[in-house]
């Protein structure tokens, strides 16, 4: 889910070449239909916002910009992921000197060697979760909390857990900056879930794992969905896990590259 990837919000810095699932070459395709997924604080994909520098004065338009060109442009057509992605202010969730770079088609560094994620993998991940209006949601990987206010806007509530706490400091001041009242921040291992709010009717996990978590699955409500990379820490594929009683099903989607989900039950910190 990132015409580049998320991280536990963060993104590795190097390039890895990923078939499109789209036939010619839209934006962020090569002539050769091959995407190019960038994780890290460098340049990703296609011209979009390349150049694309903004006085406050321009930021909602730039932001309908993103939405039209980078989001929507790219085949994300759920309504409700486009209103939410006009609706959150991206800006105010990296630092303030690079607010004018906010809706660059690019991930943007945030502190602690982690970045906000590429517009379009944002919404093309929500879309595959479909939060509903009611839903309970947890999120792992918090990072700025630009995903989690997302989320916000599409579901009842949202538990997000992020393992470095500075980043957990940071998105909480914004989140409360902004008044949004149904995201509570937490700061732990993610590769466990948070079993005291479980079950989640949906769970998303922003950080590439060797293996769909048993312990997700086990916090997953019956009828949920969980969205996942996983793969090698070079490429994974978004996994999309549906639970019905104690059966499970999975489907496979586009390729993608996330930095390592780690924990207990993802990569040991010590590869």
């Amino acid at each position: 889910m990132r015409n580049i990837s998320l991280p536990q919000r963060s993104q590795r810095t190097f390039w890895s070449p990923v078939k499109a699932h789209s036939a010619g070459a839209p934006a962020g395709f090569d002539r050769m239909g091959w995407a190019r997924r960038f994780c890290g604080t460098g340049f990703l994909g296609s011209d979009i916002g390349k150049d694309y520098k903004l006085k406050s004065m321009d930021l909602p338009d730039a932001r309908e910009r993103m939405v039209t060109v980078q989001v929507a442009g790219r085949g994300v057509r759920d309504a409700r992921v486009l209103a939410a992605m006009r609706e959150v202010p991206r800006h105010r969730f990296v630092p303030e000197a690079m607010a004018g770079d906010a809706y660059q088609d690019r991930p943007l560094p945030i502190g602690e060697g982690q970045t906000i994620s590429q517009p379009y993998m944002v919404a093309a991940m929500t879309a595959a979760l479909a939060p509903g209006a009611a839903d309970r949601v947890l999120e792992v990987g918090t990072g700025s909390g630009y995903q989690a206010a997302i989320l916000a806007r599409l579901a009842g509530s949202v538990v997000t857990i992020e393992r470095h706490a500075a980043l957990a400091a940071r998105a909480r001041a914004t989140i409360d900056a902004l008044g949004i009242a149904n995201i509570r921040v937490v700061v732990g291992d993610g590769s466990n879930g948070y079993p005291d709010e479980a079950p989640y009717d949906r769970i998303l996990v922003t950080a590439g794992a060797p293996a769909v978590p048993e312990s997700l699955k086990a916090q997953l409500a019956d009828g949920g969905r969980l969205v996942i990379p996983v793969g090698s820490e070079g490429l994974q594929h978004l996994i999309v896990v549906e639970r019905r009683a104690d059966a499970f099903t999975t489907s496979e989607g586009e390729g993608c590259v996330f930095v390592p989900l780690i924990g207990e039950h993802g990569w040991p910190a010590s590869r």
